[in-house]
């Protein structure tokens, strides 16, 4: 059977568990404070960044995965024989697919495989589980990359953000769409459309988020190969109503944090989910 091994970046935020599980080799982006540089899930985690925001009053920026860490990733891998997958954050918010790209074109190896996912955080993460599944099941890399190819326009982000200041410091929304979210109560739900963050739906009060995400839901037409994923960063009260709906109606699924690198930008309170269809 043909070897390979498929690498991501830091961004996919899927617990621990999983990329032991599927053999997946994960690279971290860097966390910038001025001067100071941390691995994303490695040295800092979401928490210790908004500690540091608060504490110092700094708003960190991340920093893609160079041409070199690359590289010297692939080499590794393919000096023991294996392809490689390699599956990253949507090009229009990073320039990590490009470094990835790059690095391919300096080993001059057509053993390598790049997805530009057109996705972020866990709505990577879950194209990324469902290749380590097709690998499982014995898909050869050709195959397994093919059908990320098409199921990456199948990946539902519904996320609600409490406060959209980071989204618009970091340049994810634009100023106008953060006004409309901070008056009257009304929130945004969005969504991830052509690789980059867009408003799916506005509404006012947590009840009717809630009430317009399970909706949401209900009336797709899951991927069994991969469970929803319940997205959180601490807004106890919409990730509670979603447990709740998921628990009761038997829905497989996964609770997926959210890492440092996309914390920046989402910042705190923010709650939805992510799922596959058919």
């Amino acid at each position: 059977m043909e070897k390979f091994k498929i690498i991501t970046d830091s961004t996919a935020d899927l617990p621990k568990e999983i990329y032991e599980k599927y053999d997946i080799e994960v690279l971290s982006v860097l966390i910038n404070f001025d001067e100071e540089s941390y691995l994303d899930g490695v040295e800092i985690n979401s928490n210790k960044v908004f500690e540091k925001i608060e504490k110092e009053n700094i708003m960190p920026t991340t920093g893609q995965i160079t041409p070199n860490r690359f590289a010297k990733t692939y080499k590794k891998y393919l000096d023991k024989g294996y392809k490689i997958l390699s599956i990253h954050m949507s090009s229009a918010m990073s320039g990590t697919y490009q470094s990835a790209c790059i690095a391919k074109n300096m080993l001059e190896s057509d053993d390598i495989i790049i997805i530009d996912s057109q996705n972020i955080a866990p709505a990577l993460g879950i194209l990324v589980l469902k290749a380590g599944v097709l690998k499982e099941d014995g898909q050869d890399i050709e195959n397994v990359a093919k059908l990320l190819e098409e199921k990456k326009y199948n990946v539902k982000t519904l996320m609600c953000f409490e406060s959209l200041e980071y989204l618009i410091r970091g340049g994810r929304i634009s100023k106008t769409a953060g006004i409309v979210g901070s008056v009257l109560g009304i929130k945004l739900i969005l969504d991830i459309k052509d690789g980059i963050m867009s408003v799916k739906e506005k509404v006012r009060g947590n009840k009717k988020v809630i009430k317009k995400i399970i909706s949401d839901l209900e009336s797709a037409k899951l991927d069994k190969d991969v469970p929803v994923f319940l997205v959180d960063a601490k807004n106890i009260e919409i990730r509670d109503a979603l447990l709740e709906h998921l628990t009761s109606n038997n829905i497989n699924f996964i609770e997926c944090p959210l890492g440092s690198s996309v914390c920046i930008h989402s910042g705190p309170n923010c709650c939805g989910l992510v799922f596959l269809t058919e």
